[in-house]
């Protein structure tokens, strides 16, 4: 994606934009960084408005600072005065005052419906979203979505019933259509806790807009990364800035996930991190003897 500063005409027209909101990952497995990285490497330029700075690394969170709602709200008002953004995924959003900046920047300033990862709770137990933001989320926000990507334990928050079969899955997800997305996809990288103890070696997300179910399944890699879910729903969300429809825009982010994921790395003692640009060439690699054993990069 190259863009010539002298000619904006040109790139105006061509250049597609998608705008993250969420909070904030220092590492840079997750979070704002995670889905500006995944952003580039999917072809659209990336927009970014901070709901919250969160003291994390790939395996804990130990503070969570929200941005102020009236700030949150500046950034998105200045981002949609210069150019709009073509696509919009939401992800931590804090605090109830923060859900109901968004819902009315979406209806104020004309941004497209989004695609919401609806973060609630942290994979470590952390809640980057409070109880009463939790209810704004499912009156102000779902209602507005293109798409709602919630991982098994979210959609059986928001679906209010337990996963443990394909059934249930499709059944939680008719529960969380009735909220008012245009389509829900259930994140299939939690294994279903199967009565037998036996875990599952596939992944299958599963999509429903209303009309019909879709299966998109594929082979599990690894035991799991950090930030996958922000990733995820970042590349649809950037496909979908590019033009594609919701079906093409999945095949394809899961296509990217897939890359990114056979070559996640480790630092230090973390959990494996998601290669956001697996198969981009390198400028520069570091020697053999600076690399730390278990990284990859």
């Amino acid at each position: 994606m190259e863009i010539r500063l002298s000619q904006a005409g040109s790139a105006r027209r061509r250049l597609k934009v998608a705008l993250a909101i969420g909070g904030s990952d220092p590492g840079g497995g997750a979070g704002i960084q995670a889905d500006l990285k995944t952003f580039a490497a999917c072809g659209v330029y990336g927009y970014s408005a901070l709901t919250a700075v969160i003291a994390q690394n790939s395996s804990r969170v130990n503070e969570v600072a929200p941005v102020d709602a009236r700030l949150l709200r500046s950034q998105l008002a200045l981002l949609v005065e210069e150019y709009p953004p073509d696509a919009v995924k939401i992800g931590a959003l804090a605090t109830a005052a923060n859900v109901r900046a968004v819902a009315r920047a979406i209806a104020e300033l004309k941004l497209p419906n989004p695609v919401i990862d609806p973060v609630m709770v942290s994979t470590s137990g952390v809640a980057l979203l409070d109880k009463a933001g939790a209810a704004e989320l499912i009156s102000e926000l779902l209602p507005r979505a293109a798409l709602v990507t919630p991982n098994l334990p979210e959609a059986e928050a928001l679906g209010g019933m337990a996963i443990a079969s394909a059934a249930a899955m499709r059944a939680a997800a008719r529960a969380i259509r009735r909220l008012g997305p245009r389509a829900v996809l259930i994140k299939g990288g939690h294994p279903l806790r199967r009565a037998d103890g036996r875990g599952n070696d596939r992944i299958v997300d599963l999509l429903f807009d209303g009309r019909r179910f879709v299966e998109f399944s594929g082979a599990r890699i690894g035991a799991g990364a950090h930030g996958t879910g922000c990733a995820f729903a970042a590349a649809i969300t950037a496909f979908m800035a590019r033009g594609f429809d919701l079906e093409d825009a999945i095949r394809r982010a899961r296509r990217f996930m897939n890359s990114a994921l056979r070559e996640s790395f480790t630092l230090g003692g973390g959990r494996p991190l998601l290669d956001h640009f697996a198969g981009w060439p390198r400028q520069a690699q570091r020697s053999s003897s600076s690399r730390r054993p278990a990284a990859r990069l």
